[in-house]
């Protein structure tokens, strides 16, 4: 009910996000602009705006126009179909004053109606998933859960547990990383944690976490992180090195190197170098490739992300990624590891991309994700590291372990 009222401030918030405006964004420029609002009006207008965006494709079958449905009767189908309200209320708060004509009561006929998918990408995870492609899809419908990774030069798993608790946040283990805790219960402020502002533990999905995990750097080791980003991994690199040795750090994007930086210090790292310009005639233990991806692995964190992605992305991004590998080529020395991962369901990305290297450079040689005892099993396919929402319970996450012969 803390949505009377409110219904022209969401459908006119809705039309920008309908129109391509990161949904984020728009939420926090309409928060902005109405400090007046109750929080529990900032919460409905969040979630009204949240949930109309994911689902728009399936509310607008039901209201029998899939295509280009009002956002006034869009928000209606979610505060009937979804929120489960009665039809008078919902036509209500939604302000559409006569109910629709009777919503279409059947099951949506393809995968991209029922998990509100545009048609080319639901195709393209029928075509990866096969059978488990509803599973897979239903699954980027679900919140992510809030994992933090521990922070080993400061504090361990159960401490930090502990700690957090005496904070007001329950957590419980990972099932996969020994380093990840899963918050409990509802959305803590963690930005406003002391743990945090000591550097205790990092934001990282479970996921994310596997694939540092997989670098196994060792201390006294030089480790390059090729594609640092925003640095959750270096982090953990660091960490696991016990800030020794050397840990190189490079992106194109000097912004956040230098972010980057700022969260070395509050981490306690004292070993990572930062690289204004792409490494070239150095010889590495290990390099680390995060590499630039079509990101369909955490569609679930945005509701609207998987509404402004390109279908030219899933072809045009191995170009690219094969750069940076031959990049990463000759960085690695004779019995070193060069791990390639990328956060997307994409076997033109993935398998086939990291297949063609191995053609390319037979010096190096695929450890098999099978027998390895580096991840969980169930991690393993086909040589490969492979974990999903449906299958593990993070984002999706692809890896290949690479170790160059001696020679």
């Amino acid at each position: 009910m803390a949505l009377e009222g409110l219904a022209s401030l969401v459908t006119g918030s809705l039309s920008l996000v309908l129109s391509g405006q990161p949904v984020e964004r728009v939420l926090d420029r309409t928060l902005r602009a109405h400090r007046h609002l109750s929080r529990d009006q900032r919460q409905v207008l969040a979630e009204a705006l949240f949930n109309v965006s994911l689902w728009r494709r399936r509310l607008g079958f039901h209201l029998g126009t899939p295509e280009d449905a009002p956002g006034s009767s869009l928000l209606y189908a979610f505060l009937h179909l979804l929120a489960g309200l009665p039809s008078d209320v919902a036509a209500r708060l939604a302000e559409v004053g006569t109910p629709p004509p009777r919503l279409v009561p059947d099951v949506p006929p393809s995968l991209a109606l029922r998990c509100s998918l545009p048609d080319w990408l639901a195709d393209h995870f029928a075509r990866e998933w096969g059978p488990a492609a509803e599973d897979f899809c239903s699954h980027l419908n679900v919140p992510g859960p809030i994992t933090l990774r521990v922070n080993r030069l400061r504090i361990d798993r159960d401490s930090l547990q502990s700690r957090l608790r005496a904070e007001g946040v329950e957590t419980r283990p990972g099932l996969l990383s020994p380093l990840a805790l899963h918050v409990v219960g509802p959305r803590p402020n963690l930005y406003g944690l002391a743990s945090l502002r000591e550097g205790l533990f990092e934001v990282q999905d479970e996921g994310s976490q596997l694939l540092g995990l997989l670098v196994e750097p060792r201390p006294g080791e030089t480790v390059l992180d090729l594609c640092a980003g925003a640095g959750g991994k270096t982090l953990q690199l660091g960490a696991a090195m016990e800030n020794q040795g050397r840990l190189l750090a490079y992106d194109p994007d000097a912004g956040r190197l230098d972010r980057l930086l700022q969260r070395c210090a509050r981490a306690g790292l004292s070993n990572v170098h930062l690289l204004r310009a792409p490494p070239e005639g150095l010889l590495v233990d290990r390099v680390l490739v995060d590499a630039p991806c079509s990101e369909l692995g955490p569609l679930r964190r945005g509701p609207d992300l998987r509404f402004r992605l390109a279908p030219s992305s899933l072809s045009e991004l191995p170009r690219v990624q094969r750069e940076i590998l031959s990049r990463a080529r000759p960085l690695v020395r004779p019995g070193g590891r060069l791990v390639y991962a990328t956060c997307t369901v994409n076997r033109a990305e993935n398998e086939d991309l990291v297949r063609g290297f191995l053609r390319d450079a037979p010096v190096f040689r695929l450890v098999p994700a099978e027998g390895s005892g580096a991840l969980p099993g169930s991690c393993a396919r086909d040589g490969f590291w492979v974990c999903a929402p449906h299958l593990h319970g993070c984002d999706a996450f692809f890896a290949a372990v690479l170790e160059r012969t001696e020679g």
